[in-house]
């Protein structure tokens, strides 16, 4: 450990130099922002990379480990506010807990749904720049290519042992396997809820999931029985330099709602294990536990909470379960010396808003939208001695600014890839100095391929319809008017060309550094134990393929 130590205090000596010398590439909206206020980072930064020393000087020489805990579909305000709890009918204590521990980010931009966020936060840019634009539900061969470089990879890099556990939602393909981009040990479904929670009879039943299951309606004019995605690989595990193995379902096996409940305990208990099993080992860790719970479609038999909407009922027992697992990082003795982020990947599945217990509370929208509700979550971030307790920083911040961050901490900078374009912004400065020492005040948001909004401090504009000046898009401010439902054209008349110069300083960038195209391959290659049914799907859906 020791020697890991003073590897990794030489690379975080030798980090900022190296960026001199071939410095990571940004978005032109950040270098817009560089020139203006490089020198006084520049200076900052020889500050941070001495107290970053000192702070592991005082562990030993041992760099940070990282647990990631990131949290599906809930909006901003749904928890870690006492207040809000009472508002919704739920006790989210744990949460709110550690919420008070740590940092919270008030301004937690992510993108509008959950396969992109999580490229984003794993690869340091935005989504549409690997070619992952939208979230998949059944068969598609495709997935995060090979050759995007994970925040997972560029730690291993440094000596970091990396856990995934839970959600992946990144691709069918071998490639896209967490065990292949960057994961020495993961557990994961291939596919996600919509597959897991919703495709089976208790959704139906529950009028949640339609037209899927067959026992709720007779068609007696059907001719194409492979219309219905079937087959479908459910859970698997796997190992670095592996192939991955489905577990826990038999051939012919149908999936139910008592599956799923039994993954997700699955899930819990494996955190909780690998948790144990990474803070023995000598190396530092990154374990990232992306739990499926919240996202249920069927009510419990006895609900949990006075809301008792099967979102917000799971919502409440997971509370528990990330208590359960700070509980066992504070018993395995590494929780002084451990970054913690809980965070969501975007705002709720509005779709099943009043059923599922969850509304949209403060911002209007949600999961899949670029308005504030489908980009706004809570964030919070604990590094006990460090990172003030109770504290919170209005300062903006993208889901994509975890990949630089924690690189800086883990001296892992260096390992950033320099030929493409990097949209995580450095945020270390936030971190180690608190509010007001952010290097960010932007944000694009996109929709799928299409960018739909542009985030400029309090201001935010709508952009406008094909050939229509900027002075007619709809600009808001967010402080003013959170839900955006009154553009005002006193802000657009000085605003549009700002963010019309804005717009042309990224199309610029990307015209010079054009998106990469998602990875392609065979569905379900690189599962050595394939069900079946499972071979015959992906048998069907390649025969058309060519």
């Amino acid at each position: 450990m020791k020697l890991i130590g003073i590897l990794s205090s030489l690379l975080l000596s030798t980090g900022t130099a190296f960026a001199q010398q071939s410095p990571i590439i940004h978005d032109g909206e950040f270098n817009y922002l560089r020139a203006q206020f490089g020198d006084a980072w520049d200076a900052q930064d020889a500050e941070i990379d001495a107290k970053l020393a000192e702070i592991r000087e005082a562990n030993g020489g041992n760099p940070p480990n990282f647990l990631y805990i990131l949290i599906d579909d809930i909006s901003f305000g749904q928890m870690g506010d006492r207040k809000m709890n009472y508002v919704m009918g739920i006790e989210t204590p744990s949460i709110n807990q550690f919420a008070t521990e740590g940092l919270s980010l008030m301004r937690m931009y992510t993108e509008p749904s959950c396969t992109p966020t999580r490229t984003a936060m794993l690869t340091g840019r935005h989504p549409v720049r690997a070619g992952v634009t939208e979230v998949k539900v059944a068969l598609v061969g495709e997935g995060l290519p090979a050759s995007e470089v994970t925040l997972p990879e560029i730690l291993k890099e440094v000596g970091y042992n990396t856990v995934h556990v839970g959600k992946w939602h990144q691709g069918d393909i071998e490639q896209a396997y967490p065990h292949n981009q960057g994961f020495d040990w993961a557990a994961f479904p291939l596919h996600q809820q919509v597959q897991l929670s919703l495709m089976t009879p208790e959704a139906m039943r529950a009028n949640n999931m339609l037209g899927y299951v067959p026992e709720g309606q007779n068609n007696q004019f059907l001719l194409d029985e492979r219309f219905k995605p079937y087959g479908l690989v459910t859970g698997v595990e796997a190992v670095v330099g592996g192939t991955a193995r489905e577990v826990d379902m038999s051939p012919g096996e149908v999936w139910t709602q008592a599956k799923y409940e039994e993954m997700n305990e699955r899930y819990q208990r494996q955190a909780l294990e690998q948790l144990e099993r990474a803070a023995a080992e000598e190396e530092p860790f990154f374990l990232q536990y992306w739990p499926l719970y919240p996202l249920n479609f069927v009510y419990a038999d006895k609900a949990l909470s006075r809301n008792g909407g099967f979102h917000a009922d799971k919502l409440q027992l997971l509370d528990g379960w990330i208590g359960d697992l700070l509980t066992k990082l504070e018993e395995a003795g590494e929780a002084d010396n451990t970054i913690v982020v809980l965070m969501a990947d975007n705002g709720l599945m509005y779709h099943y808003e009043g059923t599922s217990g969850l509304n949209q509370l403060i911002y209007r929208g949600g999961k899949t939208q670029h308005l504030e509700g489908g980009v706004r979550t809570d964030a919070f971030i604990r590094w006990p001695g460090v990172i003030e307790a109770d504290s919170a920083a209005g300062d903006i911040f993208h889901v994509s600014d975890i990949y630089t961050t924690m690189a800086r901490i883990a001296g892992a900078t260096d390992h950033i890839p320099r030929d493409r374009i990097i949209d995580g912004i450095d945020q270390t400065a936030l971190l180690l100095n608190g509010e007001g020492h952010g290097r960010r005040d932007y944000v694009y948001v996109y929709e799928g391929p299409v960018l739909r909004s542009v985030v400029k401090q309090e201001f935010k504009m709508h952009l406008p319809a094909p050939g229509q000046p900027g002075a007619a898009a709809p600009t808001f401010n967010i402080y003013r008017d959170p839900r955006e439902l009154h553009p005002l054209v006193g802000y657009s008349l000085w605003a549009g060309a700002s963010f019309q110069d804005m717009i042309k300083r990224h199309q610029k960038m990307i015209a010079k550094h054009p998106h990469s195209e998602i990875g392609r391959g065979i569905p379900y290659e690189g599962i050595d134990n394939l069900r079946p049914e499972s071979e015959l799907t992906r048998d069907v859906f390649m025969g058309w393929q060519n």
